[in-house]
C-alpha cells in the first residue's frame, strides 16, 4: 500500500490564522492515522508580502500545538529543499518542458498592455481574461525576443472548450467548463514560480498522496490537474476544507481579534483547549464525545466524517471548552498560569494579596483568563454600586435591612486580631447565631459592602481575609454610612 503523505504548506505572511491552523490539523491527523508522513513545506513564492520573522512563527505554533513534522525546512528529508525559494532554479525546465509539448507558452505582454485590455474588458461588462495574444508567435518572433531579453512570463495554454472535472473527499464529483479557465501565469517576469504552478511541482515531486486544503481553490484545481495530466503524472486525492466563520455571514477576522492562533493564546485560551475545539469545527468524531487528547484525535479522525458546510467557531462553545480544560489543571499549573494575570490586576497596589488563597476560589470559575483582572478587580479598589444590590429576595434583605446587619458585624470584626478566615468565620457566624437573625440576612449584605459586586469568587469571609483588616473596615464603615 502506497505511503500516506500530506502536507501543511503556509506562506511567511504573518501570523497563523486558525483556518490555516485547521487545515495542518487535519493534514497531521490524517497522516498519523495512516502511518504516514506530515511534511511541513514554505511557500514563499510572493517575496512582497514575505513578513520577516514569520516562517519562526509558523514552527514555533505548530510545535506548541503538538504537530511535529517529519520532513520540512528545520528538520530535512528527501525531498528538500523545503523553502520553495531555495527550489527556485527547478521550476523553469518544467515550465520549459510544458511549452515544448504545447500546454504553455511564453507571453511577453507588458503590464500597460495587459491593463488597457483589462479596462477595455471591464467597460464592455465582462470579466478579464488574457486572449492568448502571444501564443500566435512563431517560433522565430520568440526566439528573436528572447535574444534581445525581452521580459516575459510563461502562461500555460488552457483549453476553452469542454468541462474539466475532478473528485474531492468533502464535496463530490465538481464539473467546471473550461471556458471560465484563463491562462494562468506559471513562471513570472522575476523568474520566480507563482503559487499556482510551484504546488504543483513540489507536490508531485514530495510524493504528497493527499492535498488537503481550503476550498478557496475548489475553483482553481482543475488547472492543476492539467498541469498534473500534461507532465503525465498522477494526480493526488483532493480534501477540500469548507472555511471557519465567526458566524453564518463573517468570516473570522483581525479586526475582531478572533482570525489568529496568537490571538486567543494572548488572551488567555489554553492551546490544548483551542486544538481540541478547532478540531470540531468542520469535523464530526460520530457520536456526542466532544473532548479529545491530541493522540484520541488521531485515533479517531476520518476524513469522511468532514462537513462540506462552513465551520462556526462558535466563542461561548469555546469558553465554555477552555473552562473544562482550565478546572481539569493541576492547581500548581492553575497558579502558575493565573499569576501573570493577577499581576496584571494588582500592579502598585500597596497592600498585599494572596494569590494562592485567591486562585483557589478562582479555579473552577476561569473560563478565560483576561477574564480574571475584570472578576478580581473589586479587591484593588471598591467599585461605586447600587444600593439595590442589597436586595435579595431568597435572603429577604434590603437596603433598608443592610444597616442592622451591617451594624451587627462592624464590631465583631473590629475585635479580630489574628485576621485569618477561620477566626473571620467563627466569630461572625457565633454573633450572627446569638443574634437570631439567619445567616444569609446578613452575610448578603456584609459581602455587597465589602465587594460591591452580586458575584464574587468567594464569599464574605474569603473576601473579608483577602482585602485584609484595614480594608475590610474602611469598606465596611463607607457602606454602612451610605445606608
Amino acid at each position: 500500500m502506497k505511503e500516506v503523505r500530506t502536507r501543511f504548506a503556509p506562506s511567511p505572511t504573518g501570523f497563523m490564522h486558525l483556518g490555516g491552523l485547521r487545515t495542518a490539523l487535519y493534514n497531521y491527523l490524517y497522516a498519523k492515522k495512516n502511518g504516514g508522513k506530515f511534511i511541513l513545506r514554505i511557500e514563499d513564492t510572493d517575496q512582497e508580502r514575505f513578513v520577516e520573522g514569520a516562517t519562526e512563527v509558523i514552527y514555533d505554533t505548530l510545535r506548541s500545538c503538538g504537530m511535529e513534522w517529519d520532513e520540512g525546512p528545520d528538520v530535512g528529508g528527501a525531498y528538500g529543499p523545503y523553502v520553495q525559494s531555495d527550489r527556485k532554479d527547478l521550476y523553469l525546465p518544467y515550465a520549459k518542458e510544458l511549452v515544448e509539448k504545447g500546454a504553455a507558452y511564453y507571453c511577453f505582454c507588458t503590464k500597460e498592455e495587459l491593463d488597457e485590455r483589462r479596462a477595455a474588458a471591464e467597460a464592455r461588462g465582462e470579466v478579464f481574461k488574457y486572449d492568448k495574444h502571444c501564443m500566435h508567435l512563431s517560433k522565430e518572433e520568440i526566439q528573436q525576443k528572447l535574444d534581445a531579453g525581452v521580459p516575459y512570463v510563461i502562461r500555460m495554454n488552457a483549453p476553452t472548450e469542454g468541462e474539466s472535472s475532478y473528485e474531492d473527499v468533502v464535496f463530490g464529483k465538481l464539473t467546471f467548463p473550461n471556458d471560465t479557465l484563463d491562462d494562468m501565469v506559471l513562471i513570472k517576469q522575476d523568474g520566480m514560480p507563482t503559487y499556482n504552478f510551484a504546488n504543483v511541482i513540489d507536490d508531485h515531486l514530495m510524493g504528497i498522496t493527499h492535498v488537503m486544503r481550503g476550498m478557496e481553490y475548489l475553483s482553481s484545481t482543475p488547472k492543476y490537474n492539467l498541469l498534473y495530466n500534461a507532465f503525465g503524472w498522477e494526480i493526488p486525492e483532493y480534501v477540500h476544507l469548507t472555511t471557519v466563520m465567526r458566524d453564518a455571514q463573517h468570516k473570522l477576522s483581525k479586526r475582531h481579534g478572533d482570525a489568529y492562533y496568537s490571538d486567543f493564546i494572548e488572551k488567555g485560551y489554553l492551546k490544548e483547549a483551542l486544538i481540541n475545539y478547532l478540531a470540531l469545527v468542520g469535523w464530526n468524531p460520530g457520536d456526542d464525545r466532544e473532548f479529545f487528547t491530541m493522540d484520541e484525535l488521531v485515533d479517531v479522525f476520518d476524513i469522511h466524517r468532514l462537513n462540506n458546510s462552513p465551520g462556526i467557531f462558535d466563542m461561548q462553545k469555546l469558553n465554555w471548552m477552555n473552562a473544562r480544560y482550565i478546572a481539569q489543571m493541576p492547581f500548581e499549573d492553575y497558579l502558575a498560569a493565573v499569576t501573570p494575570w493577577f499581576d496584571k490586576a494588582f500592579e502598585g497596589m500597596d497592600r498585599k494579596m494572596d494569590y494562592k488563597r485567591l486562585a483557589e476560589l478562582l479555579h473552577s470559575r476561569t473560563e478565560v483568563f483576561n477574564q480574571v483582572p475584570d472578576m478580581v478587580d473589586f479587591l484593588r479598589e471598591m467599585p461605586a454600586f447600587d444600593k439595590e444590590l442589597y436586595f435579595n429576595k431568597k435572603m429577604k434583605t434590603s437596603a433598608e435591612t443592610a444597616g442592622a446587619a451591617l451594624d451587627l458585624c462592624i464590631p465583631v470584626l473590629e475585635g479580630i486580631e489574628d485576621w485569618s478566615e477561620t477566626v473571620i468565620h467563627d466569630a461572625v457566624m457565633a454573633k450572627i447565631a446569638e443574634s437570631g437573625l439567619k445567616n444569609g440576612a446578613v452575610l448578603w449584605p456584609l459581602r455587597i459592602a465589602i465587594s460591591g459586586k452580586q458575584s464574587t469568587p468567594g464569599g464574605a469571609f474569603e473576601i473579608a481575609y483577602l482585602l485584609g483588616k484595614e480594608e475590610t473596615m474602611k469598606r465596611l464603615k463607607a457602606s454602612r454610612a451610605d445606608v
